[in-house]
């Protein structure tokens, strides 16, 4: 609280905006083009206000829902498809384009004969996902919750143990924390994205603390 009003910094604008710390820096650095808050300084540290960053936040939602890809809803809610055909489904030209929400949490996982390990999805999984980006109400399982809004997406997943391990490693060696992102991705075999996020929230967390 400043002056009676909520005030984030970076991280904590990452964790309420569900967003990569990384593309917090990009809104920032191209906020002309964004509407980004432009922030402030306070006690010899940059902040921004919460009414801002959700007015911002909203305004950013509403134009991505503007360009978003036609869902292909043909098939049987209950097929278990690929990767690759999650991506057709949501009309994305790569599996490399899969939100982390869906990549992430894959319904089934089979393990190859050569060791690499294939993600498997119901297909109401894929539209359920799809139906959120919009606020849409899915007949199919929804990933995450309705209602009030959670503190993090990550706030109660198991992982943010090793990530808050990982940033305490770091500072006991006086490691610098660049390129954690790396080795947590490596650690649990996730996205780096995903281990940004998760290190994000680690950090607010033990902040708040």
């Amino acid at each position: 609280m400043i002056g009676g009003r909520i005030a984030l910094d970076r991280a904590e604008v990452a964790a309420f905006t569900d967003a990569a710390y990384s593309t917090v820096n990009h809104w920032h650095r191209h906020r002309a083009r964004f509407g980004f808050p432009e922030g402030f300084q306070h006690d010899g540290r940059e902040w921004f206000w919460l009414d801002d960053i959700e007015a911002f936040h909203t305004a950013h939602q509403a134009a991505k829902r503007a360009e978003l890809t036609k869902v292909d809803r043909r098939g049987d809610s209950e097929d278990l498809i690929g990767s690759g055909a999650a991506a057709r489904v949501l009309g994305y030209g790569s599996y490399r384009n899969l939100p982390d929400t869906l990549y992430d949490h894959p319904d089934r996982v089979e393990v190859l004969p050569d060791g690499r390990v294939r993600r498997l999805w119901f297909r109401r999984t894929v539209w359920a996902v799809a139906d959120a980006r919009t606020g849409r109400q899915s007949t199919g399982r929804t990933p995450g919750t309705t209602g009030a809004r959670k503190p993090h997406p990550y706030a109660d997943d198991l992982r943010l143990r090793a990530a808050l391990e990982l940033l305490n490693e770091a500072d006991a060696a006086g490691r610098a924390r660049r390129g954690l992102g790396v080795e947590l991705a490596r650690r649990l075999s996730i996205r780096q994205r995903t281990a940004q996020r998760l290190l994000s929230e680690a950090r607010g967390a033990a902040e708040r603390r």
